[in-house]
């Protein structure tokens, strides 16, 4: 199905399903212990070995040898694969280095040898036997100490990554009011709770994967390029992730030397990543320093508007996109904003929820507050004084809908905004300072194209299939409540089978597309098995309407099996975009709204209350929503006040790499949270007239916890995680 332009009225807008509070349907399993992750698929095959992969102990040189004698002779071990048996092999899709093969060592903790043995702790014990011998090089691994050397990062074929409008420094120079902060954001961990591991078995040239990943279909091609397979001899199948965030959205070494370990051995071989190599061996968000100048008129209108945000990663590695919310989020004539990016030789940097949003509206809404104080302007004002309905950088691109004023409003009076205290340090408790802070939420919304297969089977079931993933986020759900409302059924009477290559190929879950995208493909689907039920009955597809059951027209009615006895119903149908992304920007928006408490004598930080209000479309299940959005404003949370990878800038590698070291919000952290959506449709969006939400309720929520602490102490700390290291001596004194 091509989707060009606005929908009208459909099916959909019924909501007799869709947009209905519902517990998600596999829930009963995961709670229960009987969805089974990647790890745990032993009904899959039988008898399997396990791999326990060694990471490098350098994070640049080569590796000169390996003495393998004690570990092969260790009880059970079955084979041992090193990486210098076989050429580097080629990249796979989001891959800036190789995931195995060659001696050339890139990054610590990079892959250099599998152990395979009969168990996981016979093949632990045998790989910390295994002896290897290092030529190590110098490398750089602290992004501030060549930062102001680092060159523009490239935008495809266009050149430097840099944008301008207007005359910047000329309308900076004579605003009269002006600001000029530097925010740092540092290395960051998904810290998922299921780590990467796959399972592989070999049929003959035929290779399954039972594995951990977000993207099926991006998986299934990148395994198929650095093994040199045909993609129709490789299954990649999950139906289950224990969490991702990005990291799986690409492949990893889990899977590349399972399928090596099973190749070599002819059996089924299970690796699982340990924490330390989840961490270190595969992706995390880079850090980035982020220089922010805006000049305004005394009136808040912004005259002048300048970010610039440098990031690191290895050659060959993208950037942490931290101005792209600046190029789209506030109007101001005379504009500069641009990207640089170092080369680091750290662990490779990629996509973490909201990549280059989330961090770079920690800089961008810290330095907002920064200027209404300068202004001496509500901070809610001061944004909606400078909204935009048009792209800023291209005018004539409208948005597709922006309710960013409404999000600011609303979000304000259900908080209280108006009854907090505005001057900083002036509102106590006892020992505690209290503050308010306030941040924009913001994270595009990506049309993709997605595919689905739709079984309408003589039962009167229904069965969804597509290689789509569920993450955490309701997905199982969410497709089965679009089959259930275009066809007039039941929720009871649809299956849903997610994860399997074999399977129409789906959008995947990232990016915030997955919900938008997967149901609109699933909705494409039905549309066409309307269309062959109504035909089959004699009714006019176009007028025919399916409820309870049964299909009307009129007067008349019948069942919709009574469609079926010319056997089952199949359709394979994608939904696709066309020019749409280019003729409208599709954005969400939030208001995030925080109040935080601080200890006066020991700088201690509780946050006390959080409110989000969303503008993100069509809402199709409230439940699961509301559960990605209170996730997000957590993990906001967490990036605001405890989570940072301490690099060791000696030796290149992040020191932290566990569940212990790495501090990530606990229970006992998290306060009551209220979440509010607009009811708002999309209708440019997708046939669903819905957006994401998973992660726009991220991107803010460290800016507003921040801007709290400051009108809680009138200390201002630009450097994130705010720990009381960094305010704890300029508190306020003590009366």
């Amino acid at each position: 199905m091509k989707y060009v332009e606005p929908v009208g009225e459909t099916p959909i807008d019924r909501q007799r399903v869709v947009g209905r509070p519902t517990p998600r349907i596999e829930g009963p399993l995961k709670v229960t212990g009987r969805a089974h992750y990647a790890y745990e698929r032993h009904d899959v095959v039988e008898d399997p070995l396990y791999g326990f992969v060694v990471g490098s102990a350098i994070a640049q040189g080569r590796v000169t040898g390996f003495d393998l004698a004690e570990a092969k002779a260790q009880p059970g071990v079955v084979e041992i694969l090193t990486t210098t048996e076989m050429e580097a092999l080629p990249l796979g899709l989001g891959n800036s280095t190789t995931l195995f093969g060659g001696d050339v060592i890139h990054h610590y903790h990079q892959a250099i040898a599998l152990v395979v043995a009969r168990s996981f702790e016979e093949a632990r014990a045998a790989a910390s036997r295994v002896r290897v011998s290092y030529a190590r090089t110098p490398g750089h691994h602290d992004l501030a100490s060549i930062a102001d050397t680092a060159p523009f990062a490239k935008d495809g074929d266009k050149g430097p990554d840099v944008s301008a409008l207007g005359d910047f420094e000329a309308a900076y120079a004579k605003a009269p009011v002006r600001i000029d902060a530097t925010y740092t954001t540092p290395d960051e961990s998904h810290a998922m709770m299921e780590p990467h591991a796959t399972t592989a078995h070999w049929q003959g040239d035929k290779l399954t994967l039972w594995t951990s990943n977000q993207m099926i279909s991006w998986g299934k091609d990148s395994i198929a390029n650095v093994l040199g397979l045909k993609p129709e001899n490789v299954r990649l199948d999950c139906p289950y992730l224990g969490g991702g965030f990005g990291a799986k959205l690409f492949l990893r070494a889990d899977a590349v030397l399972a399928a090596l370990g099973s190749k070599r051995t002819q059996r089924p071989v299970k690796v699982m990543l340990s924490r330390p190599l989840v961490f270190n061996n595969t992706t995390h968000r880079p850090a980035t320093i982020q220089r922010l100048r805006f000049g305004a008129d005394k009136d808040g209108r912004m005259t002048a508007f300048s970010h610039v945000c440098t990031s690191g990663n290895l050659p060959g590695g993208d950037i942490e996109n931290g101005v792209s919310q600046s190029r789209l989020l506030y109007a101001a004539p005379n504009r500069y904003t641009a990207h640089r990016l170092a080369e680091l030789d750290l662990p490779e940097g990629a996509s973490m929820r909201a990549p280059g949003e989330a961090a770079g509206m920690m800089a961008l809404e810290g330095a907002m507050d920064e200027l209404a104080e300068a202004l001496g302007m509500d901070p809610v004002e001061l944004r909606i004084v400078n909204d935009t309905q048009v792209d800023p950088e291209n005018p004539e691109r409208k948005f597709s809908n922006r309710k960013l004023v409404e999000c600011l409003r609303r979000g304000a009076e259900a908080f209280g905004w108006d009854a907090r205290n505005t001057t900083p340090g002036g509102r106590r408790e006892g020992r505690w300072l209290i503050g308010h802070g306030m941040a924009v939420g913001f994270r595009n919304s990506i049309p993709r194209k997605s595919a689905a297969r739709v079984r309408l089977s003589g039962n009167g079931q229904v069965t969804v299939e597509t290689d789509m993933t569920d993450i955490g986020t309701g997905t199982y759900t969410i497709l089965a409540q679009t089959a259930a409302e275009m066809l007039g059924l039941p929720l009871e009477a649809v299956s849903v089978t997610l994860g399997d290559s074999d399977h129409p190929a789906a959008c995947g879950s990232g990016g915030q597309w997955g919900a938008a995208n997967s149901t609109s493909s699933v909705y494409a689907a039905c549309v066409k098995v309307r269309e062959t039920v109504a035909t089959r009955l004699g009714f006019d597809p176009a007028k025919a309407d399916f409820s309870d059951g049964s299909v009307h027209q009129g007067s008349e009615s019948r069942p919709l099996a009574d469609a079926l006895g010319a056997g089952e119903i199949v359709v394979d149908e994608s939904i696709e975009y066309g020019d749409l992304a280019e003729k409208f920007q599709q954005s969400t928006f939030a208001g995030h709204f925080v109040e935080l408490a601080v200890d006066a004598y020991t700088g201690e930080t509780q946050v006390r209350r959080m409110l989000a209000c969303c503008e993100a479309g069509r809402i199709l299940n409230p439940v699961s929503a509301r559960s990605q959005v209170i996730g997000a404003m957590t993990m906001g949370v967490g990036a605001a006040l405890t989570e940072e990878l301490a690099v060791d800038t000696r030796y290149g590698f992040f020191v932290n790499h566990d569940l212990a070291g790495y501090e990530v919000p606990v229970h006992a952290d998290i306060p009551h949270q209220e979440v509010i959506f607009l009811e708002e449709l999309d209708p440019v969006a997708s046939p669903m007239k819905a957006k994401g939400v998973g992660e726009l309720g991220l991107c803010g929520v460290g800016a507003a916890v921040a801007n709290a602490l400051y009108n809680a102490t009138g200390v201002r700390v630009r450097e994130y995680p705010l720990t009381l290291d960094k305010y704890l001596d300029k508190l306020p004194a003590i009366a």
